[in-house]
């Protein structure tokens, strides 16, 4: 059915999603005259806040985004993630999110999907009609199919990713000017195949958008050296959404929307290191690599973003904690994280969660123990070093935040209050009209 067609009212309504990787909304909302194609979906239709997941990390919030559901349910917590029964890791993988993501259920409706950019896709699907993977494909050679949009995509320089090393050095011009390249290509690819009218979804991702905020936003924020190029940034990403917007026809609902939101950085917070000094976690060794480094004597370890695992005999290996101590060891370690302040004297966690109160579902069982979100300012790190300082700063001055996700409707019937990720796979779904039932997905639909 071609594009006359589409908008005699012949076909299928559609859904056209663009993601903005870790875009908060104040960001945009608060400067509407910066940012005037944002505007404008929100005069149209409908725009807010929303909240992310526990934890608010990209590998683990693009799964529950285009799933509907928790990690508990994906099998995804994070950028690393633990072997059962072993303190094996692993960087998981498109292959590794165990639910259905949105597109499948589209196709599964005989309907069609066009994927583009999505972190944590790699390998791309071969049941999907394109499929360009994002973040941790290792290139795109591998990363598109099929093997005529690798070919189109390499005649645009297409980059799946920034290179983030750039943004490690002083002068932050090299960075600048990649991510611009970046999010050219990425857009000119999105253009394209938006054109293209057969597609019933269309999915693409921005991550550059967060590239940019971990080394610039607290310029943004704080009036520093490179304030000015990260207002230009956006607003190129702003005229992108707008450009691609006028190119959507009539039948197109349109989605823009971020995994998490945004706030500047003052110190990394080296937990593992934390835990070692309060006599949570010792080693086996003077120069620890990896978490099989850990003592028989560890009650407790952590991973990125401030998730915490109590040794639990039974579970883990070597563990150290009784079964019948379990109750009683979390919640002394939930309360020193909640006590813990950093060298400004402000309380470095804003609250502590468990495990039961964040996820459900049948992979529950690698889930963490307890997820702490931080305050504003605290960036929270792990890593195995042994030795080290727990409060520290390196080359990033921004950092994720669970509140101040952006959402925006290209329709008057949204409503979005009390809103989060987990609603965005079922408003897609109703938007194109294809049934399922209410109780599959953590969240509801907002149309």
């Amino acid at each position: 059915m071609g594009l006359f067609d589409r908008l005699r009212g012949d076909g299928d309504p559609r859904v056209a999603f663009i993601g903005v990787d870790g875009v908060p909304y104040s960001l945009l909302s608060e400067n509407e005259e910066l940012f005037p194609n944002f505007a404008a979906i929100a005069e149209d239709g409908t725009a807010g806040e929303i909240s992310s997941i526990v934890p608010p990390e990209s590998s683990a919030c693009w799964p529950s985004l285009t799933t509907g559901m928790n990690p508990g349910e994906t099998g995804v917590y994070g950028f690393q993630d633990r072997e059962i029964g072993t303190y094996d890791t692993y960087v998981p993988m498109g292959r590794d999110v165990q639910a259905d993501r949105v597109w499948d259920r589209v196709q599964e409706n005989g309907r069609k999907a066009t994927v583009m950019n999505v972190p944590v896709t790699f390998p791309p699907q071969r049941d999907v009609q394109r499929m360009v993977s994002g973040f941790l494909s290792p290139g795109l050679d591998k990363a598109a199919y099929p093997d005529d949009v690798r070919d189109y995509l390499e005649t645009l320089d297409y980059r799946i990713d920034v290179n983030p090393k750039l943004g490690h050095q002083d002068d932050k011009s090299e960075f600048v000017e990649d991510a611009h390249a970046t999010v050219d290509a990425q857009y000119e690819a999105f253009q394209h195949y938006i054109e293209e009218d057969d597609w019933d979804l269309f999915f693409g991702v921005f991550m550059t958008t967060d590239r940019v905020n971990h080394f610039l936003f607290k310029d943004y924020e704080r009036d520093g050296e490179y304030k000015d190029e990260f207002i230009e940034f956006y607003q190129k990403v702003d005229d992108y959404v707008g450009r691609l917007r006028e190119s959507l026809p009539e039948d197109v609902t349109l989605i823009v929307a971020s995994d998490h939101g945004f706030t500047s950085l003052d110190y990394e917070v080296h937990f593992n290191e934390w835990l070692r000094e309060e006599g949570w976690l010792s080693f086996e060794t003077d120069e620890p690599e990896e978490l099989g480094d850990i003592a028989d004597d560890t009650r407790a370890y952590s991973f990125i973003p401030g998730r915490f695992y109590i040794n639990l005999e039974g579970r883990e290996p070597r563990g150290a904690v009784p079964e019948d101590e379990y109750d009683e060891v979390r919640d002394q370690l939930k309360a020193d994280l909640e006590a813990l302040e950093g060298p400004d004297g402000n309380p470095v966690v804003e609250r502590v969660v468990e495990k039961e109160e964040a996820f459900r579902g049948d992979h529950a069982d690698i889930a963490p123990d307890l997820v702490a979100i931080p305050n504003k300012g605290f960036d929270l790190k792990s890593g195995f070093k042994g030795e080290g300082e727990v409060f520290d700063t390196g080359p990033r001055n921004g950092m994720h935040s669970f509140d101040d996700t952006s959402l925006y409707i290209d329709s008057p019937d949204a409503t979005i209050e009390d809103a989060d990720l987990f609603d965005i796979t079922p408003t897609i779904l109703d938007l194109l009209e294809l049934d399922y039932s209410r109780g599959e997905f953590d969240g509801v639909s907002l149309v």
